[in-house]
């Protein structure tokens, strides 16, 4: 049965993912047409055609290889200014001209002002950021579905469970050792399900009022708990332990180094402080509870900052990855995944002996951070992406206005055929590491779980 789950987890999450490229490249298709770019071309993935049917006269096609897609729009490339240098080609200049030979190829007749450098410059860049807004939008809907209707574990004040002993915050065994005293919990009859009313005579409004006061109280301290219905007195004698520092909102805090950064361990994961506090000896139960609007966006806030970060890392990565794909390396968990190594991870998340709700809701939570990175990766600067045709629209427009004030001719669209050099080394690093993330992928996987 699990290998069926993880099958099924794979396939699912797959399709996830492909619907996520082809409602990004939707964006671009209908924004297109809306300016009446003739589309020659709507395809999901590179390389040889699995399925195609022409409707209209556009081809809507799968292909072979699911490591994007793309939307064939006449004439994006504008054609050349007459060279009146007499200079001889150049290598850089052939490639220049055979890109702007392959574009104008497509370009029929009845085609003349269909063309995509014929638009306004703001229309172009509508069509460019229709693509990842369309991934944003997705990502914003299922956090919605996450956030504000499933909903997120939160601890609750009800008793998950009690430890029997006290033992060093380094121990590894959860065995209690003959020696080892009872924890003021267990000594003072606290028993899994009790839900916790007051400590030392004050009322609590939620978790962190309890774990607050907890922490605040050593020595003898009276609790209320409810119980079955019904509200029991118990006393619990506190000790001083070393516990995982927490702020004043009850987040945990991470230690740092010398340069204010983050320490991680060996698996990339951060390290919590700690600190000196009162000890009870209970573990908290969690228990999903829906975000409002505010929470919600607060949380997508810090989600995008935290894809933006990854994408400014992405590129130190390479080397961990290169180890890992060719090396042997062990993989940390803030790794970079490819498709493979994604619909991997929803495969094993799905066979997980978990409620359905948190499979699904991790599904959920995965698919909205790779739409998210999906938006923020095409709006980079840089061709082919989409960011690299937004950026010489507007820059388009700035030599138009800075024309128009001196009243001088109109310096014509921007020729993007100029950066194709750049667009090439930019198509064959990232299908390096594309290639080179698929190898570790394959025989070095990120796991979530053991």
């Amino acid at each position: 049965m699990t290998a069926v789950l993880t099958i099924a987890g794979i396939v699912l999450f797959f399709l996830g993912l492909l619907f996520s490229i082809a409602w990004h490249e939707l964006g671009h298709l209908g924004t297109a047409k809306m300016f009446g770019i003739r589309c020659t071309q709507y395809m999901v993935g590179f390389g040889p055609t699995l399925w195609s049917r022409r409707i209209g006269d556009t081809e809507y096609g799968v292909k072979g290889v699911p490591l994007g897609g793309y939307v064939r729009m006449v004439g994006m490339i504008p054609p050349a200014a007459p060279d009146v240098s007499g200079r001889p080609m150049g290598r850089i200049r052939a490639m220049i001209e055979d890109a702007r030979e392959a574009s104008s190829v497509e370009v029929e007749p009845g085609d003349e002002d269909r063309q995509f450098y014929q638009r306004a410059p703001w229309k172009r860049i509508i069509v460019m950021v229709a693509g990842p807004a369309m991934n944003l939008v997705l990502a914003v809907g299922l956090f919605i579905v996450l956030l504000m209707g499933i909903g997120v574990p939160q601890p609750s004040t009800t008793v998950n469970a009690v430890s029997e002993c006290v033992v060093p915050a380094t121990a590894t065994d959860a065995t209690c050792p003959e020696d080892a005293p009872p924890t003021p919990a267990a000594a003072a009859g606290f028993r899994p399900g009790d839900e916790i009313v007051a400590v030392g005579g004050e009322r609590v409004a939620g978790w962190n009022d309890a774990n607050r006061l907890i922490r605040e109280s050593p020595g003898p301290t009276a609790f209320t708990v409810e119980r079955g219905g019904e509200e029991v007195e118990l006393e619990a004698d506190l000790i001083e332990n070393t516990v995982v520092a927490r702020d004043a909102a009850g987040e945990i805090e991470y230690k740092t180094g010398p340069d204010g950064e983050p320490l991680t361990d060996d698996q990339g994961f951060r390290i919590p402080d700690t600190e000196k506090a009162a000890f009870l000896g209970i573990t908290f139960q969690n228990e999903r509870t829906a975000l409002g609007p505010g929470e919600t966006a607060a949380f997508m806030g810090e989600t995008i900052v935290g894809v933006g970060e990854a994408l400014v890392a992405l590129p130190t990565k390479v080397d961990d990855v290169f180890r890992a794909a060719f090396m042997g390396e062990e993989r940390t968990m803030d790794s970079p995944v490819g498709i493979v190594g994604a619909s991997r991870i929803g495969g094993e998340v799905l066979a997980q002996p978990i409620p359905l709700i948190e499979r699904a809701s991790f599904l959920i939570n995965l698919l909205a951070g790779v739409n998210l990175f999906l938006f923020a990766f095409n709006m980079l600067p840089i061709l082919p992406l989409d960011g690299g045709h937004i950026l010489g629209a507007l820059w388009e427009s700035v030599r138009r206005a800075f024309a128009k004030v001196f009243k001088r001719p109109d310096p014509g669209p921007f020729d993007v055929a100029k950066l194709m050099p750049v667009a090439y080394v930019v198509v064959a690093c990232f299908l390096a590491f594309s290639v080179m993330l698929l190898i570790a992928d394959v025989v070095n996987p990120l796991r979530v779980t053991q």
